[in-house]
């Protein structure tokens, strides 16, 4: 089995160096560099082909956000963003400029791998922190999710899956037996052209597929 190529682009020596203690000791993953900024990263990423990148957002020279940005633009690989600020602005950056995840830096080595194969096999991801701050009583769906498509019963279910609600809270909030519930997230799956209800959530409220 191939193994996931990394690319670490943090500006702390202790956070490059643990990652890559984290991921060097597992037969699953080859940290195939370190980048102190963005810059550095897209460097190593035209000599070194990664398949997933590991980046802070604030970072000297070149942050998180802008590199984002130029890695999808060019196609060098995924983002998984790995950061201690989840300030909903950044957030809300750095998926629309091309992030696959969003990852606080308060989560064991174990999860941290799983997050990074999550990244490689095409599996958005959103910390549960982080979908907190779109889940405000204030929040609104995002200018650039079609609610079109979908039916106004839809639409609510579409909403109780963004607030992290199970299909049985959802059947609960509006009524519904699970079995309705599954479906009608089928349903929406298929209209939105969305894989999975967590980039069903993804795209409601960022506007991002």
């Amino acid at each position: 089995m191939d193994k996931i190529k990394v690319i670490i682009a943090d500006d702390s020596d202790f956070v490059r160096d643990g990652m890559g203690i984290i991921l060097g000791v597992d037969e699953e993953f080859s940290v195939i560099g370190c980048a102190k900024n963005g810059k550095e990263a897209l460097k190593l990423a035209r000599q070194e082909k990664p398949d997933v990148f590991l980046m802070d957002i604030q970072m000297p020279v070149m942050d998180g956000i802008e590199a984002i940005r130029e890695i999808v633009a060019n196609d060098l690989g995924k983002v998984l963003i790995l950061t201690t600020f989840d300030d909903r602005e950044l957030v809300e950056k750095a998926i629309k400029n091309g992030a696959d995840g969003y990852l606080i830096k308060n989560h064991t080595p174990e999860q941290l791998k799983q997050m990074i194969k999550s990244i490689y096999h095409g599996v958005n991801f959103l910390d549960s922190q982080v979908f907190g701050k779109f889940t405000e009583p204030e929040t609104k769906f995002s200018a650039d999710f079609d609610s079109s498509l979908f039916t106004a019963r839809e639409l609510s279910i579409i909403e109780a899956v963004a607030e992290g609600l199970s299909n049985k809270e959802i059947a609960e909030k509006l009524f519904l037996s699970e079995g309705t519930v599954k479906n009608y997230i089928s349903v929406i799956l298929e209209k939105g052209h969305l894989s999975h209800r967590t980039q069903m959530a993804i795209y409601y409220l960022t506007g991002r597929r």
